[in-house]
């Protein structure tokens, strides 16, 4: 076996490419920072490439709170004349929908165009680490062994993976409760939105609506309904305890499931994507129980593809079109940091002069068989993360970003989602690039928080004005 390590110096090293990885690879390039870019699998993007909707990007009054490379992205989709959408599920939230073919052009466009220098289908093996710096991360691929040498590391692969090999102390869940379940989600087009919008105003006692008093605002179910209906696109939210789908499950013609979500990818194809899939492990980050976790979720999404076209209007005539490129893990391991986002920060829409970020999404644990947790924002507002949420303790020179920042399992539940993980990575990059004017002993603790957010709000970032 070839040992050889061969080095290579930058400025920052960012470690995983999902929405947080590629939004703090790309501001930290932004600011002036040589930056490298990792990634396990073959493409940019990460659940950017699923089909699922940017949740957590705009809060249930409607006012977008996270913006900067969101903004860039959805306007490159645009650019590329791909659906993009704004819209209200009717039920506790908004989101923004999008093509995740086009996504993949837009993510890989605007990630080279800031000259950030990629690694595919690379792993993080090694982690050079002493007296609280990290000095290198050994990454392997194809061509051998690469020590990345930097002043700074950003974390977003969303297991924590750097901040574990680094010592840093770790956080899952307790009590004897399972992460949340992992799922793969699906496409299917040739979609009639039509008859599917006319089912949904004829049965408003089938779908989840209403969940928070912001998005009710006084309205019958019946009236939601009718709302869903103008709105002329199919988001649609089907209940797992509500006649459709609870009989399918009890009939053994669907797994259990607390919803079947639906929602646009693409008007040209008549696209939707399926949000359904669950199966619970003990431990996500266990490779062989994720495998075998595979043969049961592509089961499910056959058996929903099914049950779908037997017994949903509309979708008599649609067919499979597109999985997720890879399985959809929402809950490993969280970094104890300098900060820790709580459950009543969440929960009341805390606002903080050291917010960097800001959530939107609903507390949303989902749990095994039907059963789903989901607790809205006060008032339908939103809150911020502060800096310190992203500051593992004990490392001078590592910044985390995404699912495996520093929370409260319920405030987890809530900022995991794309667009604060989106925001999260921003704000990393960019604290990244400030960290590193610091000529002596760089450390990412003694970044001026002031400073921080007039540079992420001249960036676009969202930071004040907001419930």
């Amino acid at each position: 076996m070839n040992n050889h390590v061969s080095c290579r110096n930058f400025d920052v090293v960012v470690v995983g490419a999902g929405s947080a990885g590629i939004a703090a690879a790309i501001s930290a390039a932004a600011a002036g920072a040589r930056t490298a870019l990792v990634e396990s699998g073959p493409l940019l993007g990460g659940e950017l490439l699923t089909g699922m909707t940017i949740d957590g990007a705009i809060n249930a009054r409607g006012e977008q709170v996270s913006g900067g490379v969101l903004d860039r992205l959805m306007e490159r989709c645009r650019d590329l004349g791909g659906f993009v959408r704004k819209l209200n599920d009717w039920r506790l939230i908004r989101y923004v929908a999008y093509d995740p073919e086009i996504m993949k052009i837009a993510v890989a466009q605007l990630v080279y165009e800031q000259g950030v220098t990629v690694f595919l289908q690379t792993y993080a093996e090694e982690v050079v680490e002493s007296e609280g710096r990290v000095n290198g991360v050994v990454v392997r691929n194809k061509s051998g062994r690469t020590l990345l040498a930097a002043p700074v590391f950003i974390d977003c692969s969303g297991d924590g993976d750097i901040c574990a090999a680094a010592g840093v102390k770790m956080t899952v869940p307790e009590n004897g409760e399972l992460p949340q379940p992992v799922s793969m989600m699906f496409r299917m087009a040739g979609v009639a939105t039509g008859p599917l919008l006319e089912f949904v105003r004829a049965n408003p006692d089938l779908l989840a609506l209403g969940e928070s008093d912001a998005i009710r605002g006084g309205r019958t179910d019946a009236e939601i309904a009718e709302e869903i209906y103008r709105q002329g696109q199919p988001c649609v939210f089907l209940r797992g305890d509500r006649p459709l789908l609870a009989s399918a499950i009890e009939r053994g013609e669907l797994y259990p499931t607390a919803l079947i979500m639906i929602q646009p990818t693409s008007e040209e194809r008549r696209e939707v994507c399926i949000n359904s899939t669950r199966v619970s492990l003990r431990d996500p980050l266990q490779t062989a129980a994720l495998g075998e976790a595979l043969r049961e979720l592509m089961n499910q999404v056959r058996q929903c593809a099914a049950f779908l076209k037997k017994s949903v209007p509309g979708f008599e005539e649609a067919s499979l079109s597109g999985l997720a490129p890879r399985i959809g893990i929402r809950e490993t391991r969280r970094v104890v940091g300098e900060e820790t986002l709580t459950s009543a920060d969440v929960r009341a829409g805390r606002k903080r002069d050291d917010g960097v970020a800001k959530g939107c999404h609903h507390i949303d644990i989902h749990q095994d068989g039907t059963g789903q947790i989901r607790i809205p924002v006060a008032d339908g507002g939103s809150y911020d993360i502060p800096y310190g949420c992203l500051v593992p303790q004990g490392i001078r020179n590592l910044l985390v970003a995404g699912r495996c920042f520093s929370a409260e399992r319920e405030a987890h539940a809530s900022a995991r989602v794309m667009g604060g993980c989106l925001a999260m990575g921003q704000a990393a990059g960019v604290a990244a690039a400030l960290t590193i004017r610091q000529n002596v002993d760089p450390d990412v603790r003694k970044v001026d928080v002031a400073q921080l957010r007039q540079r992420l709000q001249d960036a676009g970032a969202i930071l004040q004005g907001t419930h």
